[in-house]
């Protein structure tokens, strides 16, 4: 522990933001570092307790707290407060591998966790996971030398989002060759296109993967495995097999007028944002999808206030999200006590934005669609909400019921369905012969990832749902270690 008293004479600080306002005319990621010193000063707040949940990354009441990868938080929480930026980023390459992704897009598991966050505000490990990787980049501290030997065993990963990508350069790093393959354009699966860009700048995408292929690792792009090249074609070809491909079905509305135009799914619409901003090199945002229209995210999560803040980016005229459970707590209450993840209420970046642009929240919380109307081109129009009560229902479960007589119609030439994912496209397991659970996900091994076809294994959502990117790369970095092994017959991974 490098300053005993830290958390007692340094406040939390957390690095600056550009304005809403003044954001919300560009693409850009908008948080800026410390200084190294200030940065330094932070980390020094770390208490290295005895037992530091930060770092447990177990399940408590059904949430996770502290970090899936086991961070060895502490240890690179000193090392920063002593100026150690190098020896930061040994230690924490060792368990996270790709630290530059989960430094901007993580909710910060291990902040929720923090004993600080008891009571003075938790440490800012989220900002110094992130620092200490700008700095290894920065100081060419990131290896993408090849390996130095050879295993000459072959491996496939489908799909290159943060689980694939994890498993590819863990198994790379141990010397099998490493193809992946990804189904979209360019590779990155979710962190390309599920995640806005001044979210995840793609500039740190397309560095990490330059840095695999100067590894060795191959990239194979508008591929889609299952359809355009089958699950036996693979196993012919290829020593394992990683099914890496995310959970990509989306929840749908099955409410009349669902056939409108200008209905949505979310991860479509950040989809083609991203593909036009990428296509045009930033300089022809896609206005035309949400300039001067009334828009209607339906779903309150994370992925819901990317569609709030891309809209704004877009010029939209008014934009409502609706949330279907109660408004959550300013605070924990008595039945949800530290460490276990906070249920209380998170005004997010793009709801942020709302606010300073629009002057109110855009959120309505019990509120969900029971129609949409359309005009006489069949665009959607309108949509009919109504509100929602709490009431208890089977095995202890809140169930939201319709309340009669509560519905109004909403203006909205844009509708956003961002309620969840329901499991990964059946036909891409289907190819291999792999089982399904009832979820709708690939049923695996919990800890040896292996599927029920020989050779072949599964991570991130595709095994567990839809869930984290830092759940994505533990996972990624798992199946490598399992995959390495039934190939070796151990893994030092």
């Amino acid at each position: 522990m490098g300053k005993t008293t830290g958390f007692l004479e340094y406040p939390r600080q957390e690095g600056p933001v550009v304005p809403p306002l003044e954001r919300l005319g560009n693409f850009r990621e908008f948080h800026r570092p410390l200084s190294p010193a200030a940065q330094a000063q932070q980390a020094a707040r770390c208490m290295d307790c005895g037992v530091p949940f930060c770092q447990a990354g177990v399940t408590l009441a059904g949430m996770t707290a502290g970090c899936p990868l086991h961070n060895l938080i502490p240890e690179m929480n000193d090392l920063v407060f002593h100026g150690n930026w190098e020896q930061a980023w040994r230690r924490l390459e060792r368990t996270n591998c790709l630290p530059e992704f989960t430094g901007r897009v993580c909710p910060a598991l291990c902040e929720a966790a923090c004993t600080c966050a008891r009571q003075e505000g938790a440490v800012c490990t989220h900002e110094n996971e992130l620092q200490v990787a700008e700095y290894a980049f920065s100081h060419g501290l990131v290896n993408a030398a090849p390996a130095a030997v050879r295993t000459g065993k072959t491996v496939a990963v489908v799909g290159s989002g943060p689980a694939g990508l994890a498993a590819a350069w863990q198994l790379n790093r141990r010397g099998h060759s490493v193809t992946v393959f990804e189904k979209a354009d360019r590779p990155g699966g979710l962190l390309r296109y599920g995640i806005p860009n001044m979210k995840l700048d793609k500039a740190v995408l397309d560095r990490r993967i330059r840095l695999m292929e100067e590894a060795g690792v191959a990239f194979v792009c508008s591929t889609d495995v299952g359809r355009d090249v089958t699950g036996e074609e693979l196993l012919v070809k290829f020593d394992r097999v990683v099914l890496a491909g995310g959970a990509g079905r989306p929840r749908d509305l099955a409410v009349p007028g669902r056939e409108a135009k200008g209905i949505l799914f979310a991860v479509d619409f950040l989809g083609q944002v991203t593909k036009a901003l990428l296509d045009s090199d930033f300089q022809k945002p896609p206005h035309k999808l949400a300039e001067g229209k009334n828009v209607l995210v339906v779903g309150g999560g994370d992925t819901g206030n990317d569609c709030v803040a891309t809209a704004l980016r877009l010029g939209a005229k008014s934009v409502t999200q609706l949330e279907m459970m109660p408004e959550p707590p300013l605070a924990r209450t008595a039945d949800n006590p530290w460490p276990q993840w906070p249920k209380v209420r998170k005004t997010d970046y793009g709801q942020q934005e709302a606010i300073a642009l629009f002057g109110a929240d855009p959120r309505r919380y019990q509120t969900t669609v029971s129609a949409f109307k359309a005009d006489k081109r069949g665009r959607v129009c309108g949509a009919v909400v109504q509100k929602l009560e709490a009431r208890p229902g089977e095995n202890g479960r809140t169930m939201m019921v319709p309340i009669a007589g509560s519905e109004e119609v909403l203006p909205a030439e844009l509708v956003l369905i961002a309620a969840g994912f329901a499991g990964c496209e059946e036909y891409l397991p289907a190819g291999f012969g792999a089982a399904l659970t009832g979820r709708g996900v690939v049923a695996a091994e919990s800890e040896g990832y292996a599927t029920s076809v020989p050779r072949v294994f599964a991570a991130g959502d595709i095994r567990r749902g839809p869930s984290l990117v830092v759940w994505a790369i533990a996972e990624g970095m798992g199946a490598a270690r399992a995959a390495d092994a039934s190939l070796m017959g151990y893994s030092n991974l």
